[in-house]
């Protein structure tokens, strides 16, 4: 639907980015992005314009993650996931304060969102030198975490957690 990577693909490369990211001693960054509203927005204009929704925000994050070693993919019905090797915390968080942006200027009506008359992103951002006293399960919910705190603070937003 999304032509973007599956959850599959998504684990995978999770996992051998995590052993490289351990071996070579760099950063993993991880964003989790959120459609805010999403489920109003199919509820009240129909599956068909969700789908719809879902391929044109894809398209933005993928045009916005350049990088041939980044993942984009689909990590639940309206949550995105970007995997940024080499990537520090503040560059992540820059790289997700312009996916939030293109997806504002697509201007895509949301009529019955609690945020915009458009629809938006909310996104939590974390980034770490994979070392063996951390998991991926903690980059997860840390980047979960943010995005929580992101939806918390009012949405179409970006919020960046470091792992403690």
């Amino acid at each position: 639907l999304t032509q973007v990577a599956n959850r599959r693909i998504f684990d995978e490369f999770l996992t051998r980015e995590w052993r490289r990211g351990q071996r070579e001693k760099h950063s993993l960054a991880l964003i989790l992005c959120d459609i805010d509203c999403f489920k109003l927005y199919n509820d009240n204009l129909g599956h068909q314009s969700g789908d719809f929704c879902l391929r044109k925000v894809a398209q933005a994050i993928t045009k916005t993650v350049k990088r041939p070693a980044d993942l984009v993919a689909r990590y639940g019905g309206e949550e995105f996931a970007v995997i940024l090797p080499r990537t520090s915390s503040q560059n992540a968080l820059k790289v997700a304060e312009t996916i939030r942006l293109r997806i504002k200027h697509l201007a895509l009506p949301h009529p019955e969102s609690l945020v915009s008359n458009y629809v938006s992103l909310s996104l939590g951002v974390t980034s770490i030198v994979p070392q063996v006293k951390y998991t991926k399960k903690q980059l997860l919910e840390t980047a979960d975490k943010a995005l929580y705190q992101a939806k918390k603070q009012g949405r179409d937003r970006s919020i960046l957690k470091m792992i403690k």
